[in-house]
């Protein structure tokens, strides 16, 4: 998903993978088959067959754990602040965990075609030093409107296949 802003005189793309369902929706979920697993697990124990039990309680465990996991890998995001002198690239979960302070007219970007047509072109924005990849998890339509975006913004010093990159 991207999200584009005016924000004191710079433009800010906001690039984050799509949620198909909130954490909220994730515990309505877990409550659903919670009950019935459990249900019939203590069913199971009160006939005598205890061993269900702690293995019913350890696939809700484990059910729970991914569902977290899942959750915590949606929250994930790539900021772009493109203004008249700097580009500032964050990237972080909630907070900004790396950030990028570059010099706008020595930045770049850097698109790698795509390997088939299902795929997307890879993004990566670069200066003289180093470079970053951009917008990773997105789809291919996705990915073609945030090299549009950015299109707008930067100019693109290298467009080709992966073996022919140079920086």
């Amino acid at each position: 998903m991207i999200d584009e802003f005016t924000e004191s005189n710079a433009r800010v793309i906001v690039v984050k993978p799509n949620k198909s369902s909130t954490w909220r929706a994730n515990l309505y979920v877990l409550i659903a088959i919670s009950i019935p697993s459990l249900g019939a697990a203590i069913g199971f124990t009160l006939l005598g067959a205890w061993p269900i039990l702690p293995f019913a309680g350890a696939e809700l465990i484990a059910l729970s754990a991914a569902l977290y996991y899942v959750n915590w890998n949606l929250e994930y995001r790539q900021v772009v602040t493109v203004s008249d002198s700097n580009v500032k690239i964050e990237k972080g979960y909630f907070v900004p965990k790396k950030t990028w302070l570059w010099e706008r007219d020595d930045t770049a970007l850097n698109v790698i075609t795509a390997k088939n047509q299902w795929e997307g072109p890879t993004l990566w924005l670069h200066n003289r030093e180093t470079r970053t990849s951009l917008g990773e998890f997105l789809n291919k339509d996705e990915a073609e409107d945030l090299l549009k975006r950015l299109r707008g913004q930067l100019p693109v010093r290298t467009f080709g296949s992966e073996r022919n990159v140079t920086l």
